[in-house]
């Protein structure tokens, strides 16, 4: 079982910065893979990125490369997804997730975990 959390959200201005964090608990956590999501008003879901247990490979959506860097602290239980020049497009629930029993890499679709947080808000103004 892990419960996750995400925190670090809030108002923006396009261009600004926000570091979203997401704390795990759960004995599983440090063999988990961990994805961040983000779903906007009337939207599906959409993948942003996603990192393997021992940070060994990282991926990131077309739309987040570049911009936004997730990480992960074994140590704190928690993963990052840091995001710079946020554009008004970035505004969404933000959900971090976690994935277990070594499912295919790079674990673009909801499907593949097992696992999420509650979501925080992430709103860029222009």
């Amino acid at each position: 079982q892990v419960q996750l959390v995400e925190s670090g959200g809030g108002l923006v201005q396009a261009g600004g910065s926000l570091r979203l964090s997401c704390a795990a608990s759960g004995r599983t956590f440090s063999s988990a893979a961990m994805g961040w999501f983000r779903q906007a008003p009337g939207k599906e879901r959409e993948f942003v990125a996603a990192i393997t247990w021992n940070s060994g490979n990282i991926y990131y959506a077309d739309s987040s490369r570049g911009r936004f860097t997730m990480s992960r602290d074994k140590a704190k239980n928690t993963v990052y997804l840091q995001m710079n020049s946020l554009k008004p497009a970035d505004t969404a629930v933000y959900y971090c997730a976690a994935s277990l029993g070594g499912r295919s890499w790079p674990l673009q679709s909801r499907e593949q975990y097992d696992y999420w947080g509650q979501g925080t808000q992430v709103t860029v103004s222009s």
